[in-house]
């Protein structure tokens, strides 16, 4: 087995799925703490929708001979760009009209599959590129890929690290940190802007039908095994990275796919630890 491994290490690919993998792994589940805690774990699976919607624009308007003469979008940048900005507005809308956050997930989220779809039936069709997006390809990552995702995560980490006690604040009680003189609307601002980018980071390994799972399901498992927030903050970290680099293990040696290797590794250690809990309040009785 170490032999497969080191072989498996031995492949520039999938050396740079592994750095981009855990660093998207860190940063999906310190914030998937916060959403689920806030109620707002949906985010992740809207915002996943419209990454979709936009690197389908990006990769349909590149297979036009008429738009490449002139110019080429690059689809990871312009990605990022439009899932920052339609998570602002979902924010936006969910605090100044009478629709609810959910509700406004749901509707850009699907706005934007439903725009993807037809510029890839317009123009490119169910291709290699688009099958990628949404299942995801550890083949994905060029090196430019790599560099750009390994700074995002970083900044990531940086600003949830600096500003973590504004957003324990928001994510507890909204209405006591505003009362306090924290400015609840510009840290919820920088929760979605901080899980944009991890989730269009994320999509080109687990895609974008997968990619909210690693934000929510490590959470939800460091929940029952702790009480205190720290301790899950911790948990979820550690149980996320690990689930990373087993999944991708076990990915490269049964020859499945990366993300739902991994995603399979996170139900299986959410379910065990599901059971233990279950287990210990039944002997506790």
């Amino acid at each position: 087995m170490m032999d497969e491994i080191m072989e498996m290490f031995s492949y520039p690919f999938i050396v740079r799925a592994v750095v981009v993998g855990v660093m998207v792994s860190l940063c999906a589940s310190l914030l998937g703490v916060n959403l689920v805690l806030k109620r707002y774990a949906n985010i992740g699976d809207g915002l996943s929708h419209v990454g979709f919607g936009a690197l389908s624009i990006a990769l349909s308007l590149n297979a036009l001979p008429a738009m490449t003469k002139y110019f080429r979008i690059e689809p990871l940048p312009f990605t990022i760009v439009m899932v920052v900005l339609l998570a602002f507005l979902i924010l936006r809308i969910s605090e100044n009209s009478k629709i609810n956050s959910d509700s406004a997930i749901a509707l850009v989220s699907t706005a934007s599959f439903t725009i993807g779809v037809m510029f890839i039936s317009m123009t490119t069709g169910m291709n290699t590129d688009v099958c990628n997006t949404l299942f995801g390809t550890i083949l994905a990552m060029s090196k430019r890929d790599v560099y750009l995702s390994v700074v995002l995560s970083a900044v990531v980490l940086f600003l949830y690290i600096f500003f973590y006690h504004k957003i324990f604040a928001i994510t507890f009680d909204e209405n006591f940190a505003r009362a306090t003189g924290i400015r609840v609307n510009i840290y919820n601002m920088l929760l979605a802007l901080l899980t944009a980018f991890t989730i269009v980071l994320g999509m080109r390994i687990m895609g974008s039908l997968l990619i909210s799972s690693i934000v929510v399901i490590p959470a939800l498992s460091s929940m029952r095994l702790f009480k205190t927030y720290k301790l899950v903050i911790v948990s979820s970290a550690v149980l996320s990275v690990v689930c990373f680099l087993v999944g991708i293990t076990i990915s490269y040696m049964n020859k499945t796919p990366t993300g739902a290797s991994v995603v399979a590794v996170n139900l299986t250690v959410f379910f065990l630890v599901s059971a233990t809990a279950y287990f210990k309040r039944s002997i506790l009785r």
